[in-house]
């Protein structure tokens, strides 16, 4: 997640956090004027924050801090009482669970809803209004018009939120356009210039940029206004010059800190679901022949094979013919198998292969050889998404549907790559919870 997403971001979870709070003390005011303090802190203030937590986790999830999904009042008002719906359920589960919450969750809780949904649209309205176009953190001259820059204008103008103007678009910066672009700079503020990365070799054009960098103007260029908006990253604006800019800090640190916890981690949620483990090897055993452990070859980290664990879910001539892409439907799926691809809990057994030390949780999720061979012809730096360990989930993973083609893999490779480049634990924490919303849901 980039710096000013981060910005947003924080300011949106804030923002909630004063809402959510806001909407107990307005709902205990009202319920309780004669004992309002004791009510609060003794009463609701502790149960309440502990509530707080899991609908923040919720909002996340269920995609209240999307600013592009919600671009419009309607679906955002759609999206928040389904948010508020499940989390009146949750809480009145978590209030009954914990006796000793003292408080009548159907009176108190059905008025904090009804307050909590007024004051969230207000703060809604207010936050949009506040990245609206008119009060833009950045207004923007985009130099080019690749076919990328198109797809940013058109995100930018259908999304004023993001805090983007476009002023004025220049197609090429040549000798005729510089005194131009100097015209357009004093006229409307101009505090960002996004130019295609082949600008930076003109000597003529890199001059003018020098002297608008000097007036305190940013200069971005395509890709990292792109990744900016879109999350991803643009792989027909970037070549070579690009990947040894930008993922020469390797994060070291970070990938070997990962990799000392999440073994721990693995060994503990394996043994938590033993049980459930043992059950599924039960039906699958009982229900068709075969193995109950599929094991097949994956490419890993630096391009090494490794054998990757699941249950098994197809027939044990699925690939009799060699090795297939799995489709929508695929006939060679067993019953129990299309119930394990559904809720994903064919995928339990890779917690064995993050203990061995050959899968992340979070990472570029891993191919097969045989396809990765034929991906590495067809689609420019494929090979760079194995330069770090692969993942039980990923960004490409929730940020795109299911998909088996050529196109659908380059497509995923963008997203993978802007993982390479942002990893941290901060993100990583963001697509674990973001797996919850996909933990029952097929996505073929």
């Amino acid at each position: 997640m980039s710096f000013l997403s981060r910005i947003r971001f924080w300011i949106l979870i804030l923002g909630d956090i004063v809402v959510l709070y806001l909407s107990l003390i307005l709902m205990l005011a009202i319920r309780y004027p004669n004992d309002f303090y004791n009510q609060f802190i003794n009463n609701h203030l502790y149960p309440f924050s502990i509530v707080f937590i899991v609908w923040l986790i919720l909002f996340y999830i269920i995609g209240l801090y999307d600013p592009i999904k919600l671009r419009n009042n309607k679906e955002f008002i759609k999206t928040l009482i389904s948010a508020l719906i499940i989390n009146g359920i949750l809480s009145i589960v978590i209030f009954y669970l914990i006796p000793s919450f003292r408080i009548t969750p159907r009176a108190n809780l059905f008025g904090f809803l009804i307050i909590l949904f007024i004051l969230e649209f207000i703060w809604r309205r207010f936050y949009n209004n506040l990245f609206s176009i008119q009060e833009g953190f950045y207004k923007i001259v985009i130099i080019g018009n690749s076919k990328q820059e198109a797809e940013v204008k058109e995100a930018i103008i259908k999304n004023p939120q993001l805090g983007f103007e476009i002023k004025e678009q220049i197609e090429d910066l040549n000798s005729q356009e510089i005194e131009r672009l100097y015209q357009i700079v004093l006229k409307n503020n101009i505090n960002l210039i996004v130019i295609p990365r082949h600008l930076k070799a003109n000597k003529e054009a890199s001059s003018v940029l020098y002297n608008l960098l000097e007036d305190g103007i940013e200069i971005w260029d395509i890709p990292k206004l792109y990744e900016e908006i879109f999350q991803k990253l643009p792989l027909e604006e970037i070549e070579e010059t690009w990947f040894l800019e930008n993922l020469q800090n390797q994060k070291r640190f970070y990938d070997n800190l990962k990799r000392g916890t999440e073994a721990v981690l693995a060994i503990i949620i394996f043994i938590v679901l033993l049980p459930l483990e043992i059950l599924i090897a039960i039906l699958i055993k009982l229900t068709s022949k075969g193995k109950i452990i599929y094991k097949q070859k994956r490419v890993g980290e630096l391009g090494e094979i490794f054998n990757l664990y699941k249950f098994r879910t197809m027939r044990e001539d699925a690939e009799i013919d060699g090795p297939k892409w799995s489709q929508k439907n695929d006939t060679r799926v067993t019953g129990i198998g299309k119930i394990l691809r559904a809720s994903h809990l064919d995928e339990l057994p890779q917690l064995v292969n993050i203990i061995k030390g050959n899968l992340s949780f979070v990472g570029p999720r891993p191919e097969r050889p045989e396809f990765v061979a034929e991906l590495e012809k067809h689609i420019p730096y494929y090979n760079l998404r194995h330069l770090i360990k692969p993942g039980l989930t990923g960004w490409a993973q929730i940020n795109y549907r299911y998909g088996s083609s050529q196109e659908d893999s380059r497509e995923k490779l963008r997203y993978d790559l802007y993982y390479l480049k942002n990893r941290s634990i901060f993100l990583d924490l963001l697509i674990l919870i973001k797996t919850l919303k996909f933990f029952f849901v097929n996505n073929e």
